[in-house]
């Protein structure tokens, strides 16, 4: 008796499960990543003078470059000579990086045009919301810790 009455409660289940289910059509997208093109290293002679001209607006002598490239190549590594210099061009006069307090009077603004100006892109809605996000919880960053940390990202580090 209790076989029988197991076996009419799943039988029910054992049809309702061989239904149809809905379908659904999809639209094909192609998506390819932000920086897909970007797979060539800059040399360091590119760095130093793309750098420089993000944040000074203008070209770098001949002879600064080649200083640099001097320093760069006796400090041995790569990553560290990048802060030293980055760190000598922030403390130099000249550097045109918005204010804070015009900085965080139009966060989107600044966003995107930091985008624009250091990885030649526009920003994905991700990333804008991000960093609309980072910068609400964190209200110490500057625009020059900004500038600092896109100069020294992997993205920039190739064209």
């Amino acid at each position: 008796m209790k076989k029988l009455l197991i076996i009419s409660l799943c039988f029910p289940l054992l049809f309702s499960s061989c239904k149809k289910d809905d379908v659904y059509e999809l639209n094909e997208v192609n998506a390819t990543s932000y920086n897909a093109n970007k797979n060539k290293l800059k040399s360091t002679n590119q760095y130093i003078s793309i750098v420089h001209a993000n944040l000074f607006q203008q070209a770098l002598s001949a002879n600064e470059l080649v200083e640099i490239d001097r320093c760069i190549q006796s400090i041995g590594d790569k990553q560290v000579a990048h802060e030293i210099i980055l760190s000598n061009f922030m403390n130099k006069g000249g550097v045109i990086i918005p204010s804070d307090s015009l900085m965080r009077d139009d966060l989107d603004l600044f966003i995107e045009e930091t985008y624009k100006r250091f990885f030649v892109r526009d920003i994905t809605e991700a990333e804008r919301e991000f960093f609309l996000s980072f910068f609400e919880s964190h209200p110490n960053v500057s625009a020059e810790m900004v500038y600092m940390a896109f100069s020294l990202s992997n993205e920039y580090q190739y064209y």
